[in-house]
C-alpha cells in the first residue's frame, strides 16, 4: 500500500516540521473499482447498500495488519469490480491515508459480501 498525498504531508510535517499529527481515533476501509492514487481520484464504491467499514490494525517491525476480519454490508446491486482498497479517517468523506490494489479483483454482485480475513490487509514501509 502507499500513503496518500494527504498523509504523506502530514507525517512530512510531524517529524521534519513540529506540526503534531494526532493519528485518528478510528480508521475505515473503502473499496474502489478504479485506482485512487494518492490524490484520491478514482471511484469508490457507492450505491447498493455499500458502506466503508473499520478496520483496526496491529503494528510489527514495518508492518501494520488488521486485528480483526472487516465485513463490509450484502451488496443490494452491482459494486462493480472492486480492484483497489484504502483507508480513511472518516466513515464518509474525509482523508485518504493509504490504499493498495486488491491481490485478486472481485466482481460484487447483488447478494455478495466481501471479507477482509484478519492479518490479510497489510500496509508496509520499507
Amino acid at each position: 500500500m502507499s500513503f496518500s498525498n494527504y498523509l504523506e504531508n502530514k507525517v512530512l510535517g510531524h517529524v521534519f516540521g513540529a506540526t503534531p499529527y494526532t493519528a485518528p481515533a478510528t480508521l475505515y476501509v473503502g473499496l474502489y473499482t478504479s485506482d485512487p492514487g494518492e490524490g484520491n481520484t478514482g471511484t469508490e464504491v457507492s450505491g447498493g447498500s455499500y458502506a466503508r467499514q473499520t478496520i483496526a490494525f496491529t503494528v510489527t517491525a514495518n508492518q501494520a495488519s488488521n486485528t480483526a476480519a472487516v465485513e463490509f454490508p450484502t451488496a443490494s446491486a452491482s459494486w462493480g469490480t472492486v480492484t483497489y482498497a484504502a483507508v480513511f479517517d472518516a466513515v464518509s468523506g474525509g482523508n485518504m491515508l493509504a490504499y493498495g490494489a486488491l491481490t485478486t479483483s472481485k466482481t460484487i454482485a447483488s447478494g455478495d459480501v466481501l471479507r477482509i480475513p484478519a492479518g490479510d490487509f497489510d500496509i508496509n514501509l520499507d
